[in-house]
């Protein structure tokens, strides 16, 4: 779906390039994540997507299409793009921020308050309770899913996130992050993610590109890149606690030993979907060396034993 063949970038007055010899590609229906520490060309390469940046050299495809030949204005007004600032008219209340592409492209009226109204039912917000209001009347958390509904609102084959979450407090960031998440692998977007948080690039990502100096130094699964680091540099930018992170991967229905119907032993209650990571934290914090994993009516579907969890962190991703 996206391709980069040979790109180079060159600002003028800069001894280095800030991309070098770029070849990668995102499926169609995936999310790539780009890391790197600051200034490794992960922003830039996003913005030669929908020619916000023109390459020095090179090709970028969107759709096997060249996007040098196609008029840069139409070629964003097909693709999504979602940065940390947001980026809302101030002027223009929620409503008539997610309808603006959609009424540069002639939608009829219906079918654009149609489409607001399930874009803002999609991201979590309260239709009669926000639609109306300005920006400045909104919270961080609120103001970024209206970004991303607005982004969506021509349903774009492609979306490119710049550090969408970076300007809200850490518990929101991880609230926003899993949210959006879901709502990405429901709707089955290309989608190009750019973060400099190798956690959420684990958590985000069916491919993590990791940059450093303008060059792709290793591009695989999540998996991948914690069970198997290119070099030192991505051995030391994943972090030493590899095996915690590979955690995150799995999730306690995957691992639990099941006992559907028993008395629970005790122990946190989790979720099916919570990730092993988070429930050995669980489990530690407790006190107990096990947790029950219980479905919404909280049936008790199985159990999980921190010796199991230690097991599995071991063989994630082999």
């Amino acid at each position: 779906m996206i391709r980069f063949e040979g790109v180079v970038k060159r600002y003028p007055g800069r001894e280095r390039p800030a991309v070098v010899d770029l070849t990668l590609s995102a499926a169609e229906g995936s999310i790539t994540v780009l890391i790197g520490p600051s200034g490794c060309g992960k922003t830039t390469t996003l913005r030669m997507i929908n020619r916000l940046i023109e390459p020095s050299a090179g090709t970028v495809r969107v759709g096997g299409e060249d996007v040098a030949r196609v008029d840069p204005v139409a070629l964003r007004r097909r693709i999504g793009y979602v940065i940390q600032q947001v980026g809302l008219f101030p002027h223009m209340n929620v409503a008539d921020n997610i309808a603006t592409v959609p009424r540069l492209l002639g939608w009829a009226p219906s079918r654009i308050e149609a489409r607001v109204d399930a874009l803002l039912d999609l991201v979590g917000l309260e239709v009669d309770a926000v639609r109306r209001r300005f920006p400045r009347e909104l919270s961080g958390g609120q103001r970024q899913r209206v970004g991303v509904a607005r982004a969506l609102a021509a349903d774009p084959p492609v979306m490119l996130m710049d550090e969408p979450f970076g300007a809200v407090d850490p518990v929101m960031r991880a609230r926003l992050r899993d949210e959006f998440l879901g709502i990405l692998r429901g709707i089955r977007k290309t989608v190009v993610f750019v973060t400099h948080d190798i956690d959420e690039a684990i958590r985000m990502g069916d491919r993590v590109a990791i940059l450093r100096d303008g060059r792709l130094v290793q591009v695989d699964t999540p998996a991948g890149v914690l069970a198997r680091p290119a070099d030192r540099f991505v051995e030391d930018f994943v972090g030493a606690d590899r095996a915690l992170k590979r955690l995150s991967l799995t999730s306690a229905r995957q691992a639990m030993l099941a006992i559907e119907g028993a008395a629970g032993s005790g122990g946190p209650r989790l979720a099916p979907e919570t990730d092993l990571r988070e429930a050995l934290s669980r489990m530690l914090a407790a006190g107990r060396r096990e947790a029950e994993i219980v479905d919404a009516d909280g049936r008790v579907l199985g159990r999980l034993t921190v010796e199991t969890v230690i097991a599995r962190a071991s063989l994630v991703g082999d």
